[in-house]
């Protein structure tokens, strides 16, 4: 028995199939993460012990920042102008409802106006919250 002279076999490892793989889920995720919810502006919401989410057909989000600035889906409004920037989103439908997101720190004063809007055009709010861990 020679082993010495013995051959060695190459060793190769395709991973062509794998990259591929790879590619798509990095593309999945990525249109995925963009599609989930484009009409929110970034804040830091309140908590709360349940946390659910409001499934309705038809939602306009509103939201109020840190330096109450006011946005009717991403749009910027003044507060003078919110009941016309939410009816032109409402068209045809009454049925809308008004996802309220409010940044931690904005006082109930400046919620409430949004309500009072949202009570003259006769449409529900819901207060939008982040779920306690």
């Amino acid at each position: 028995m020679n082993l010495r002279n013995r051959k060695k076999g190459n060793v190769e490892v395709h991973t062509s199939a794998l990259n591929d793989i790879m590619f798509f889920l990095l593309l999945f995720f990525l249109l995925a993460s963009a599609v989930v919810n484009p009409q929110v502006v970034k804040l830091l919401l309140p908590r709360s012990e349940s946390g659910q989410q409001a499934n309705q057909q038809k939602s306009i989000t509103v939201s109020i920042d840190e330096n109450l600035n006011y946005f009717v889906d991403k749009q910027p409004v003044i507060l003078e102008n919110m009941e016309t920037a939410i009816q032109s989103h409402l068209k045809e439908d009454t049925d809308a409802t008004i996802v309220l997101y409010v940044a931690r720190g904005v006082s109930i004063e400046n919620t409430m106006q949004v309500f009072d809007v949202a009570n003259k055009l006769k449409l529900k709010v819901v207060l939008a919250v982040e779920q306690k861990k």
